[in-house]
Formats: structure tokens, C-alpha cells, sequence
């Protein structure tokens, strides 16, 4: 049934049907529409289609040309409506506005909103002891709340998300019929009345509601470690302040180093003044942790900082972020303090989403377990942001921020599904000129990962109606994307991993033109059959050519060097006929393979020659982690140095290379401080770059440049690297919307495919 409005003209001179699409689904845009109509006298009907809002409106000619003006101009903030047709049709003789029921009939450019924060409205109604939904953890309206996680298939009403297993009693079913009430259509709307319910467990004790909070609560104050089930998945919560409640989180989990993110209570005017009493934040961070993305954001450490040290151990950054959930809301400011929230699940693996999943693969780390009972339909992880050369950028997507949307500038000629590397999987659904990026979801090398992949692939095709007839993936036979890639019933094209990053910046910021690309990452199967990693590749999405790299050398012991860095550092001592000081390699077992050749890869990759710098500047030999060592390298340096001239040769293939050898002498002069060493080689490296792109264009007259791969997340090396460039008159380029690591991967191979098939000459 259509809900009635207040009656409009009868003295009706032109009807009009509008279609807007963009970003206009689970964000209250129809409610908005019939509020809009019903203030100007427009009479008609608002309807949601696939992906599209559709109206048909009757009025006067200059108040309907306002109409349509204020459909963009005074939409709900989280919106982005792109008014897409409007055609004049048959005069109407309607006599009332009204929202008509949903329609699924459409070809439409659907759009999936991602799930938003806990807005203002909702968060005084949350604080006030008179209304019904006081301390109720699942309140929401049309402007916040669950969204992906809970959207079960298209168009976006409440039968066809997880929130159908609860019926609205009558006082939410009256909001959510009433156009002047802010929760009409607020399809995940509840009360405490009929909605999810939290639940508290532990051996002691099981409890519910207001209760279950308040016990999660005292269990934090006493240093245990709780499980605590949010939007896209759990969180494993314990006291931030406290070394020993850390230590024993780390212990349990099996995570001795990794940075740890921290939530912080929401204080003062914008938020955030409990997160300034510890951390020391620029307008860009501040601006980016108060909003509705509500991300984590990497920000310095006051020296003052009363954090425990090992919440992030050998870093000057933490990971800080405030509550985005009513039950965040609510523990946080019970607890009146910083907690621990790092992902309820095993290390690497995609965040636990099932109550009963969660109790048994997290029970040996939680001392105790806060479940609700709405069901999340996908996991979304937290994303996570940090400023490089004056911009905030991503370093991974998840709830808040993706599914993220982006535009090619060519039209794929059939629905093709990217399924990106190995390493921070992420996949992409690409059709026409649009690209549909998912939420990060782990490392592709266990079978909760895999199976969280192919469920997150299905959903996506279901989800915008678009059925995959390709696969792209990774050239590297030995990835579980590519291996997945040939097991299914659809032809499978490859892309170079460095070309995928090219492609990736390359797409991102379409400039037209040849671009030079610095690619440069841990490792990736290159096209000689070596792993790249230190490339810089010219031409365009679909077309590249490798002009420079690294000087090469062989990595003894393959995979293990990314967890036991000593190998790359013994092996450039060795390349050069040098001896490696302090090597762990007592029986010589890894020299022995390494001189003949026995499982000992050539690279040019750069991610490792920070991996040797890390274990010569900081004995940094064996990791927990991936990057640990160039995290903490960076983090020792401060300034940047003159940096040592690296020689640049031709070698094969009229490929330049650079020299990294004048290298090995100064990270292991002890006769200066680590700082020093570290803020050298930074600026050494940074020099590379400058001085590659200028012999490039000297020879091709390139104006362009891209930086992308992993290791362009060290924000040193990053702005060095753009200082120098910029001063000597080149445009440069670092991912925004997408992260430079390998999570960027699917979108580059979509990218790529796509212009390949549009200059099919290439």
C-alpha cells in the first residue's frame, strides 16, 4: 500500500518523471523526497527502483524546475543523488504525494550503501533517559546504522535484509509509516520492544540487555579481555591503558607486535578531545576521524601519551578511531576510557561474524563474550587511513567506506570479476564503465578466507544484478585467487602483478597521456619470471613497458625472507662479496643455497631492501608481521638527510638499474645513530626515483608519475619521493580512493582489461 501526504494543487499545469541514482538508497532519500514535495505542493509519487529512485511529480512549471533543483541541493548529507533523466509525460491528476511500494523491474545503476555511523539525533535519544530507546544499542534512523552488513538482496527494504526476522511493534511501525518522523522507512529500525537483543556469556554468568553491557563492562576495568560483536564482525576489546591486559590479548592471540587500534570515548564539541589527550592530531586527521566513515586513522603519539607502550610497540603512531555502533557508544562511555579493539578474528583471517563461530575459534582468547542476535549477512573489517603528502589516503577499505564505486574511462565489452593478489584480498565487479570494489576482506592462505572470497564474489553479482562472464586475475599461479580464477566455468585473463598497480594509479586519476609508474612492493611475479618489486613502468592502463628497477639480487630461502629479513640483508652483503655481519645462519645452510642457486628467486623488490635495512639498522632478523621491519625503520626516522648516490646502469633489455650497493656501508656504520642510517637510506631511495624519472624523461619526455605498491605506504619515503619529483616539474600521483597496496590489485586488473580491450592493438 502507498503511504497518503498532505493534499497538493488541483490547479495542475505539467507532470514531470524524474530519475535519480547514485547514492541514493538506505540513506532516507525517499523520505526526503515527500517531505521536499509535500513543503512545495508537488503532487505525485516516489518510488525506489534497482539502484535508482524514480518520482513522478505534478505542479506548477517554476515550482517544479525548484523541486528538481532541491532534490540535489538540500538532499540528506549522506547522499549523492545524480538526477539522470527527466521527461515530461501526460498530465497527471493526482491529488496527494505519496512513497509507492519498491519495484525491482529496473536495469538500473544500483548502488549499495556501506554501513554508517551512529548519527547525532540518534546518539541524544541514546543519552536521555526519557526516551524509549534509552541505552537501547541497536537504535538508528534513516541517517545511520548497519546497511551492507545487513542488506540480504536489492531494493533496500526491510523484508530483504537480516532485519526481517523482527517484526516492528506497533510504536516503530508507526515512525516508520509517519513521513515527519526521521526513522519513516528506516528499514533497520528497532526498539528494544522487537529488535536484536545483547546477550552476555561467559561460565559464570549469562545475561541480557542493559545488564550484559554493564558486566562487559566491569570484566574490561578488571583487565579481561572481552569478544564484543558490532556491525561487520567482532571485536576483541581490553584495557588500553593497562600493559598487562595487552600483553595477555597479545599472548592469546598470538600477536606479539602488530599495532593494535584503539577506540576512544567521544568527548568535547567535535568528539575527539579524549583522543587529543593522547595523540596530537592535524585538521585532515581530526576531520577524518569524525566522519561518518568513522575509519581508523594512523596519528603521532604525544609524548605524554598514558597508552600501555605495547598497544603499539616501536611505532610513534597508534591506530585511533571513535565508536560508529550505539553498543560502542555505550561501553565506551561506561568505561570512561581508551580500549583495545583489534578484529575478533585468527591473524589474517576475515573478521568472525557468527555468534557461535566467534564462541568457539575466539574462545580461547576472550575471557567472556558481548553477542547480539542480528544476523551479519557479510563481515566488513574497519578501515584505515593514514596522511601521506598532505592527503588523507586509505590503506585498507572496509565498514564505512566500500562497497567503494569508481568509474573507468573505458566500457568493459562483458561483467568481468577481478579477484586481485594474495595478500590483503579484496575483489572487485566490474561492468560497463563502473568498478565495485569490496571491503577488504584477508589473506587469501586460509579456508575461512577463501570461503569469505566467494561469498563476498556471489554477493556482489547479486547484489547489482550483474553476473560476471570473466575472471581476472594475478599472472602468479601459485596464488589461491588465481587458482580459484581457473577452477571456475569462465575464461580467465592474467595480469602482471606491477602492471595491475600500474594500471590501478593509472585508472584512478585518468590523466590522459603516457604515464611512468613507480611500482614498488615486496614481490611480484614479473614477466621475466623474476620477482619484481622496484619497477618503473611506462605507458598506459593495458600497456605497459618496464624501463627501470633495481639492481637484482637472489633471496635465499624465497617466501621465508618475508618473515626472517636477515636473508635479504645477508643476501645483498653476498651479492657484493661482502661478509654479513651477525648473520643467523650458523651452519651456513641458507649461504650454501644461496651459492647454488637452490630455492634462492632473483628480485629487484624494494619492500626487500627495507627488510635488509630493518634487520642491519634495528636487528630487526625475524618478524610477526608483514613490513614490521620498515615500520619500525621509519619510525626511528625523523628528518630527512643527503642521501648517497646510487649509480643507475643499463642492463638487459635497455632496462636501467639501480645501484643499491653504496647502501651497504652506511647501515652498517655504527659509528652513526640508527636515526641517522635510517633517514639516509630513506632519502637515498627517494633519490632513485627522482633520478630514474628524470632519465626517463630525458629520453621519452614524461610528465606524469605514479607511485603505488606497498611500500609507498612509508610516508617518509612517500613525500621525499614527491618533494623531489614536484621540484623538478612533474605531476605526481598517489592513490586517494583506493589503497596503494595490493588490496588496489582488483581494481587494476579490471582497469587494465578494460582499456586492453578497447585499444585491443596494445
Amino acid at each position: 500500500m502507498a503511504e497518503p501526504a498532505v493534499s497538493g494543487h488541483h490547479d495542475v499545469t505539467e507532470s514531470v518523471r524524474i530519475t535519480l541514482a547514485g547514492h541514493v538508497q538506505g540513506v532516507g532519500f525517499r523520505p526526503f523526497v515527500y517531505r521536499l514535495a509535500a513543503r512545495l505542493g508537488i503532487v505525485g509519487e516516489v518510488r525506489n527502483r534497482l539502484g535508482e529512485v524514480d518520482i513522478v511529480a505534478s505542479g506548477m512549471p517554476d515550482v517544479l524546475r525548484r523541486f528538481e533543483t532541491q532534490l540535489v541541493t538540500e538532499a540528506p548529507p549522506l547522499s549523492r543523488p545524480v538526477i539522470t533523466r527527466i521527461e515530461h509525460i501526460e498530465t497527471r491528476r493526482d491529488d496527494e504525494f505519496c512513497i509507492a511500494p519498491s519495484s525491482s523491474d529496473a536495469d538500473a545503476r544500483i548502488f549499495v550503501p556501506p554501513d554508517y555511523f551512529m548519527c547525532d539525533d540518534c546518539r541524544r535519544e541514546l543519552q536521555d533517559p526519557g526516551d524509549r530507546r534509552y541505552r537501547y544499542p541497536f537504535i538508528n534512523c534513516t541517517q545511520c546504522g548497519p546497511r551492507y552488513t545487513l542488506i540480504e538482496s536489492l531494493p533496500y527494504d526491510r523484508h530483504n535484509t537480516s532485519m526481517k526476522a523482527f517484526p516492528l511493534c506497533v510504536d516503530c511501525e508507526r515512525e516508520y509509516l509517519d513521513p515527519a518522523d526521521r526513522r519513516f522507512h528506516a528499514e533497520p529500525v528497532a526498539c528494544p520492544a522487537c529488535g536484536p537483543q545483547v546477550t552476555w556469556e561467559e561460565p559464570a554468568a549469562a545475561l541480557q540487555g542493559d545488564a550484559a553491557i554493564t558486566a562487559a563492562i566491569d570484566a574490561l576495568r578488571a583487565d579481561r579481555i572481552v569478544a564484543v560483536k558490532g556491525i561487520g564482525g567482532y571485536h576483541l576489546m581490553c584495557d588500553a591503558s593497562r600493559v598487562e591486559a595487552v600483553a595477555e590479548l597479545r599472548r592469546r592471540k598470538r600477536r606479539p607486535d602488530k599495532p593494535l587500534a584503539v577506540m576512544f570515548p567521544l568527548d568535547g564539541a567535535d568528539g575527539l578531545d579524549a583522543v587529543r589527550r593522547y595523540a596530537s592530531l592535524s585538521d585532515a586527521e581530526a576531520e577524518l576521524l569524525a566522519s561518518p566513515a568513522r575509519p581508523i586513522v594512523l596519528v603521532n603519539r604525544r609524548p605524554d601519551c598514558a597508552l600501555a607502550d605495547n598497544v603499539a610497540p616501536g611505532l610513534r603512531e597508534i591506530g585511533a578511531f571513535l565508536p560508529y555502533s550505539p553498543l560502542h557508544q555505550l561501553l565506551l562511555e561506561g568505561f570512561g576510557g581508551p580500549l583495545v579493539a583489534t578484529s575478533g578474528n585468527i591473524s589474517g583471517e576475515p573478521v568472525l561474524t557468527g555468534n557461535e563461530e566467534a564462541a568457539l575459534r575466539l574462545g580461547p582468547i576472550a575471557d567472556a563474550f558481548l553477542h547480539h542476535d542480528r544476523p551479519i549477512v557479510r563481515p566488513a573489517d574497519d578501515p584505515v587511513y593514514r596522511r601521506i603528502g598532505g592527503r588523507m589516503r586509505p590503506l585498507r577499505l572496509g565498514r564505512g567506506c566500500a562497497p567503494a564505486e569508481l568509474t573507468l574511462s573505458w566500457r568493459q565489452p562483458v561483467p568481468v570479476l577481478a579477484v586481485g593478489g594474495h595478500m590483503k584480498g579484496a575483489l572487485a565487479l566490474s561492468w560497463d564503465d563502473r568498478v565495485v570494489v569490496s571491503p577488504h576482506i584477508g589473506e587469501m592462505d586460509s579456508p575461512r578466507s577463501l570461503a569469505v572470497f566467494e561469498q563476498v564474489a556471489a554477493d556482489l553479482q547479486g547484489l547489482y544484478g550483474v553476473a560476471a562472464e570473466k575472471i581476472v586475475c594475478d599472472a602468479h599461479s601459485g596464488y589461491t585467487t588465481h587458482q580459484w580464477a581457473r577452477r571456475q566455468d569462465l575464461p580467465v585473463e592474467t595480469v602482471w602483478h606491477h602492471e595491475g598497480h600500474a594500471s590501478a594509479v593509472a585508472a584512478e586519476f585518468a590523466r590522459p597521456g603516457q604515464w611512468l609508474v613507480f611500482a614498488w612492493d615486496g614481490v611480484g611475479l614479473g614477466g621475466d619470471g623474476t620477482l619484481w618489486g622496484g619497477e618503473a613502468l611506462l605507458g598506459t592502463a593495458g600497456d605497459w613497458r618496464r624501463v627501470c628497477s633495481l639492481r637484482p639480487f637472489r633471496l635465499p630461502g624465497g617466501e621465508r625472507a618475508g618473515r626472517e629479513p636477515w636473508r635479504s640483508a645477508a643476501a645483498l652483503y653476498w651479492e657484493c662479496g661482502r661478509p654479513c655481519a651477525d648473520c643467523p645462519d650458523e651452519h651456513g645452510l641458507a649461504e650454501f643455497a644461496w651459492r647454488n642457486e637452490l630455492n634462492s628467486p632473483q628480485t629487484s623488490a624494494a619492500g626487500r631492501l627495507f627488510d635488509a635495512a630493518a634487520a642491519v639498522i634495528c636487528g630487526q632478523t625475524h618478524t610477526s608481521f608483514e613490513a614490521q621491519g620498515p615500520m619500525q625503520l621509519e619510525s626511528l626516522a625523523h628528518s630527512p638527510r643527503h642521501p648517497v648516490y646510487l649509480s643507475l646502469m643499463r642492463g638487459r633489455n635497455g632496462v636501467l638499474s639501480s645501484d643499491w650497493e653504496p647502501l651497504l656501508e652506511i647501515i652498517a656504520d655504527r659509528e652513526r645513530s640508527p636515526q641517522e642510517r635510517s633517514e639516509i637510506f630513506h632519502a637515498s631511495l627517494a633519490q632513485v626515483i627522482v633520478q630514474q624519472a628524470c632519465r626517463v624523461n630525458y629520453e621519452h619526455d614524461i610528465h606524469q608519475v605514479g607511485l603505488c605498491g606497498g611500500v609507498f605506504q612509508n610516508r617518509l619515503l612517500a613525500e621525499l619521493a614527491i618533494e623531489g619529483l614536484r621540484r623538478r616539474g612533474f605531476d605526481v600521483y598517489l592513490p586517494e580512493q583506493l589503497p596503494c597496496n595490493d588490496a588496489a590489485l582488483c581494481y587494476g586488473q579490471a582497469a587494465h582489461l578494460a582499456a586492453l580491450s578497447a585499444n585491443p592493438g596494445n
